[in-house]
């Protein structure tokens, strides 16, 4: 089950659109434009965002703008609704940062498509993100105990040795598949996380005097290696 907001403000498809949703045990609640609908996002941060393009108050992209300028938002994976087929206004709706794009009259097997695919795709990228940190923290402590106990040094840069061996084709991967997604503020936001978790590990590193003096040559290849990986994101 999940948070979202639906944002449209003729009465009868948002009706029928909750209730899609609450059918499959979504936690649905439904903004009448865009302004009431930014209000809601920011002070309530849904798991995910259905918004028409054309409303009074804001419209779509300004909706879309104005919670992609903000933290806590800006990752909110975001669906446009449209009665236009136009493509040059679905191309501006995905430059501008939207993850997928529903035409109007649409089924019930489009919508929940675009919605599975929306959380799943927000789930993978919560939990590479939650494995960074976690793993950030865990080098923290592995760090602190070397400049704590000279004696137990060189255990402690082992077992750093084999957690950068598992933490950099895991960082590759997350920004290989970050790097298909469309391109818009949206994926240059998860590119950003992925790249403050990798200067993070980093940034670790070179907390140790001498780091590449302490590390084996195995270990000193990893730490070069890990370098090339932030430069590249």
């Amino acid at each position: 089950m999940a948070k979202i907001l639906v944002i449209e403000d003729e009465e009868l498809v948002r009706a029928n659109i909750a209730e899609l949703l609450d059918a499959e045990e979504h936690d649905v609640v439904t903004a009448e434009n865009g302004f009431l609908g930014a209000l809601w996002a920011q002070e309530h941060l849904p798991e995910l965002i259905i918004c028409d393009v054309m409303m009074p108050e804001l419209n779509g992209y300004e909706v879309l703008e104005t919670l992609s300028e903000n933290s806590d938002t800006a990752m909110i994976p975001f669906i446009f609704l449209t009665a236009m087929a136009d493509k040059a206004e679905i191309r501006q709706g995905m430059t501008s940062g939207a993850d997928d794009y529903l035409t109007k009259p649409f089924s019930r097997s489009e919508l929940l498509e675009a919605v599975n695919t929306r959380l799943s795709k927000r789930e993978i990228v919560q939990s590479q993100y939650k494995r960074e940190r976690e793993r950030a923290e865990d080098l923290q402590a592995k760090i602190s105990k070397i400049q704590a106990n000279t004696e137990g040094k060189d255990h402690v840069i082992e077992q750093l040795q084999q957690d950068l061996e598992k933490s950099i084709p895991k960082l590759n991967l997350a920004i290989q598949m970050l790097s298909k997604l469309e391109p818009g503020a949206r994926r240059d936001c998860c590119l950003q996380i992925l790249k403050e978790a990798c200067n993070d590990e980093i940034s670790l590193l070179n907390q140790i005097p001498d780091v590449e003096n302490v590390l084996t040559p195995e270990g000193s290849a990893l730490y070069q290696e890990l370098e090339i990986v932030e430069s590249n994101i």
